[in-house]
């Protein structure tokens, strides 16, 4: 391929657009991957991080378990604390995941910004720029939606006043996000009532932008693949027609570019997938888990006529739909894109180019016949099929929880 060198960007400041939100939800909460460039000092403040998180979400994880677990209140009150605990809990986990796999990111990451330094002609830089842009926005709506959602429900929560008795004392407490243990944490008095709310607003920031963070940079990555293979098919076909036009002329190694490119992407998609996989797999879980309870709450609540907080819970429904649909069509939309790779070069001119060149093309379409999936804990192939599976199971458990409660 001719390459020209006309960006009107740095290639640094390219790929730091289409990465800039993705380190803005992950910085702050330490699960942005080190390199080796990265300073002591970064290193110290991001173990201090980590070490607050894991406490803030704790704090809140271990004394609505002890609440699950010990406290003997009716069936009806366990389930409204259930969906809270879930999310709380399972956003730990995607958070360490989010650390262990440190590696594996900092990996794609180095390779998104190489990409940009690679491809420099002007009009491959201009369809990376369209699918950065459409991965940016995804990764946007992700934010707004899941934080939007349950830190109004915890600001709700916050202004919503109970009236207890303790003894011959009456006190007026705030009701908390997530139901603590009294005997653990005497959530019944002030000021730790209020303590122990702020505590919960944090860990709820913290556990948001976990699962923000890992959905958002699974859509930049993948849309930075697709972004990848569209220019591919490009090369494939200015290669065949120049061939066409000019049997003798073409330069041998070009198509060897276009393989070494084409692997290049696939193992780039092998990397998404190993840091994917088990935060697919928890995510998958807790959006059957979460979008039952939702809508549990959801009816309990218009029951109430308390619109306010139907209206909250509509919105986190929405935004765990949401998660759910934009893991699934990115897993799908890397698959499809795959294969219609091989499609491509099938389609081509291919019988105007030496043998040589022919059997260079039939490697990329061997290639693109072995499917790759973007799957939960290696387990369920993350795609629109398995979407609709989700929805499906989590309002057969909503039907049988209405029928059973």
């Amino acid at each position: 391929m001719t390459e020209f060198t006309t960006a009107e960007d740095s290639p640094h400041s390219l790929s730091d657009y289409s990465l800039q939100l993705n380190r803005w939800f992950l910085k702050p909460i330490g699960a942005w991957p080190l390199s080796a460039s990265t300073s002591r000092l970064e290193k110290i403040v991001s173990m201090i991080l980590n070490f607050l998180c894991y406490f803030f979400v704790l704090f809140t994880v271990i004394p609505c378990l002890f609440y699950l677990w010990l406290e003997d209140e009716i069936v009806a009150v366990k389930l409204k604390t259930l969906g809270p605990f879930s999310h709380w809990f399972i956003g730990g986990i995607n958070y360490t995941t989010l650390l262990l796999r440190g590696k594996e990111m900092h990996s794609c990451i180095k390779h998104v910004q190489n990409d940009w330094k690679i491809i420099t002609r002007k009009e491959d830089q201009k369809v990376m720029m369209k699918y950065a842009k459409i991965g940016r926005c995804t990764a946007a709506f992700c934010a707004a939606f899941m934080q939007g959602g349950v830190l109004s429900h915890c600001t709700i929560s916050a202004f919503t006043k109970e009236i207890i008795e303790v003894g011959n004392e009456t006190r007026t407490l705030r009701v908390l996000p997530c139901i603590s243990y009294k005997k653990l944490i005497p959530v019944d008095t002030n000021p730790t009532n209020a303590i122990v709310l702020a505590t919960q607003f944090v860990s709820g920031f913290i556990v948001n932008s976990s699962a923000a963070g890992a959905v958002s940079i699974a859509a930049v990555f993948a849309a930075h693949a697709c972004g990848q293979l569209s220019i591919m098919t490009t090369w494939v076909n200015e290669f065949v027609t120049r061939s066409k036009n000019r049997n003798s002329n073409v330069r041998l190694n070009e198509v060897g570019k276009i393989v070494e490119h084409h692997l290049r992407v696939l193992s780039f998609i092998t990397g998404i997938e190993n840091v994917m996989t088990e935060i697919c797999f928890m995510e998958l879980f807790k959006c059957t888990l979460n979008i039952c309870m939702l809508g549990y709450y959801i009816l309990t609540e218009l029951q109430a006529h308390n619109l306010q907080i139907t209206a909250v819970y509509s919105v986190i429904l929405c935004s765990m739909i949401f998660n759910i649909f934009i893991i699934c069509y990115i897993g799908d939309t890397l698959t499809e894109k795959c294969k219609n790779v091989g499609d491509t070069v099938y389609m081509t001119n291919w019988h105007y180019l030496p043998y040589k060149d022919v059997l260079d093309l039939i490697q990329i379409i061997l290639r693109s016949s072995m499917v790759i999936k973007i799957t939960a804990g290696k387990l369920v192939h993350m795609s629109i099929f398995t979407f609709g599976n989700v929805m499906k199971t989590a309002f057969a458990y909503l039907n049988l929880l209405r029928q059973m409660t």
